[in-house]
């Protein structure tokens, strides 16, 4: 039996590096648009934007100016100890779509059925031990009642807060800063006022208008120059497809952003600019009636009967919106990064496509591409399969090397986390399964990409079909790339065993 050991062992037995480049030859675009829905853009007319990580891509200088900002209002405004100035933003640390448990101060990555992924629970900046975790929880499962909404909404009773936002990188990274400290000096504190006070100076930083004044102060520090968003706004303008923004952000800051991105001119490719519409309640919310501003900010006081192009609008809801442009339906596509924010109301209640934004998706495809990575998951593909097939084998020598092959995979899965983040891995996987992030990212967005970039390789009558990929029940009957390899793999095993 442990010749059978021998001859599987990926040192050994060389077949999984065999399928090396026949899985590197389909190696992924980082420039591809993705489908979770059949769409055509030939049935789009009209083409509507969120502004921040949408039209307007930031450097991370602005996640260590949302921190530091942040970090000084807790030391000020709120008394925190001096001693947190020590602290600064860690760029990799967090990945977008974590959940903080409020109560326990813990953050975690939780997968699409609520199981906690072991190994990426943070108390402050170190991990949690596993059985710790387990001893919590009692397993690894999170109940729906201490999850938020469908909608990614808190109530009442919630004790788990999702962060699907890119600019919730900086939150993150201060609520882990500020538990690191008060755990290092002995500091006991309630979980729930830590939460509360972060989240209060980090919304500080957006409301005060800090993080505004600080960008336009020194634009080219802060925002990516974006003349590949100035091409596609250009070309849909010359396609005669007519354009809408709307954005929490107020009119100054995106004014100036969009001189910088795409010039004095922007305003002449949009037909309707709403700003400060304080999604996500602008697309539930019927009460709030649009007021027109002027480009020195006065708000008039009219009633508004009709959106202009050329002027500039600001709260308003999107019934108000429907009704004054009668823009319904499948023919609007509406992109924006926030999958809850910007795109799950729009999906599901008024049968907009909607086009996601995830920038992290070009780092993350591009670490797939990578020889260590297919290197890692063919051999973790071919062992799962083999553990699956051999463990029917119950005689002892069996089941040792069943065991050896199950301590391989674990150790496989870890390093595989590791390869896209070191504390909490993948942005769209939990070891195998979606991550919670990736499920709602499929429930509510037609399409996704890395930024608007990738439209300029499409023209306007494509059509993006998702791939069908199998349900489990119909995986034996479905051809994949190297099937046969790790069938051969199989009967190899097959055949020494028996």
């Amino acid at each position: 039996m442990h010749v059978i050991l021998l001859l599987l062992h990926p040192l050994v037995f060389p077949s999984h590096l065999a399928l090396i480049p026949v899985i590197s030859k389909n190696s992924v675009n980082p420039d591809t648009i993705f489908a979770n829905n059949e769409m055509s853009l030939g049935d789009i007319e009209i083409y509507g934007f969120d502004y921040d990580y949408t039209l307007a891509f930031y450097s991370r200088h602005l996640h260590t100016l949302i921190f530091n900002i942040a970090r000084d209002i807790l030391i000020q405004e709120h008394r925190y100890p001096e001693g947190l100035r020590e602290y600064e933003y860690i760029p990799n640390f967090v990945v977008r779509g974590l959940h903080y448990d409020v109560q326990r101060a813990l953050l975690m990555k939780i997968d699409a059925f609520h199981y906690i992924q072991l190994g990426t629970v943070y108390r402050g900046l170190h991990p949690v031990p596993d059985k710790e975790v387990i001893a919590m929880y009692d397993g690894c499962h999170v109940p729906l009642e201490n999850m938020s909404d469908f909608y990614g909404k808190s109530s009442h009773g919630h004790t788990m807060k999702q962060y699907m936002d890119i600019f919730s990188l900086p939150e993150m990274n201060l609520l882990c800063s500020v538990n690191d400290y008060f755990m290092k000096h002995n500091i006991d504190y309630e979980p729930v006022h830590l939460y509360k006070d972060v989240k209060e100076a980090i919304g500080d930083v957006h409301v005060k208008g800090i993080m505004y004044r600080a960008v336009e102060a020194d634009i080219e520090n802060y925002i990516s120059y974006g003349e590949q968003t100035h091409a596609v706004l250009k070309k849909l303008y010359e396609d005669g497809k007519k354009m809408f923004l709307i954005t929490n952000s107020p009119f100054d800051f995106v004014d100036r952003g969009m001189n910088y991105i795409v010039g004095k001119d922007w305003r002449d490719l949009f037909d309707i600019v709403i700003v400060q519409a304080d999604k996500p309640g602008f697309f539930n919310d019927r009460r709030k009636p649009f007021r027109r501003v002027t480009d020195k900010g006065v708000l008039h006081w009219d009633r508004i009967h009709k959106l202009e192009k050329g002027k500039i609008y600001k709260q308003g809801n999107l019934y108000e919106f429907l009704r004054l442009t009668g823009w319904r339906g499948s023919k609007v596509l509406y992109f924006g990064d926030h999958i809850y924010s910007d795109l799950a109301d729009l999906t599901l209640k008024h049968g907009w496509r909607t086009g996601a934004i995830i920038p992290e998706l070009r780092k993350e495809i591009k670490i797939m591409n990578t020889e260590e990575c297919v290197h890692l998951m063919t051999w973790l593909q071919g062992l799962t399969g083999l553990i699956e097939h051999m463990q029917v084998h119950r005689d002892p020598a069996s089941q040792a090397v069943v065991q050896e092959w199950i301590k391989e995979r674990e150790a496989m899965r870890s390093q595989t986390k590791d390869i896209f983040n070191g504390q909490f891995g993948s942005l769209f996987r939990t070891y195998h399964n979606p991550t919670y992030f990736s499920r709602r990212l499929s429930r509510f967005a037609d399409i996704y990409m890395a930024s608007l970039s990738c439209l300029l390789n499409y023209d306007f009558h494509h059509t993006f079909f998702p791939r069908r990929t199998p349900l489990q029940h119909e995986s034996p009957f479905w051809p994949d790339n190297f099937n046969t390899d790790l069938l051969c793999f199989y009967n190899l095993a097959i055949i020494c065993v028996g």
